[in-house]
């Protein structure tokens, strides 16, 4: 399925997002506040691939599951692209931008609750 190799693409892609804001955080002077955009993008790419395992697998409910794995890239994006914006420009994304992504990272969790009881219909 085209929208499961997207999202095999975009967890890839967060993936070295993650790793080299580690590396920034670890060797940059006063970039600490990267550390925690790293670990969002590593941890929600590991979710975005499990959800795309459990998608094929039929544990999870294609519609809801779906939903739920793009929230994690849209969320995580948001969440990280703020805190590195901010980092190295000095500015914000938007206005709440990052509370945003955590808002949207949260209802994508629950999506997956969700959908792993819709899938047991």
């Amino acid at each position: 399925m085209v929208a499961h190799r997207l999202l095999i693409g975009l967890a890839g892609l967060m993936g070295a997002a993650g790793v080299a804001l580690a590396a920034a955080s670890a060797h940059g002077a006063d970039a600490s506040r990267l550390a925690s955009a790293s670990a969002m993008l590593l941890f929600h790419a590991t979710a975005i691939l499990a959800a795309g395992a459990l998608l094929a697998r039929g544990l999870l409910h294609g519609g809801i599951g779906l939903v739920a794995a793009f929230g994690f890239v849209i969320g995580a994006a948001l969440f990280a692209g703020e805190l590195t914006l901010r980092q190295y420009a000095g500015h914000a994304l938007f206005p709440y931008a990052a509370p945003t992504g955590g808002m949207v990272m949260i209802a994508s969790w629950l999506a997956v609750t969700l959908a792993a009881v819709a899938a047991g219909k």
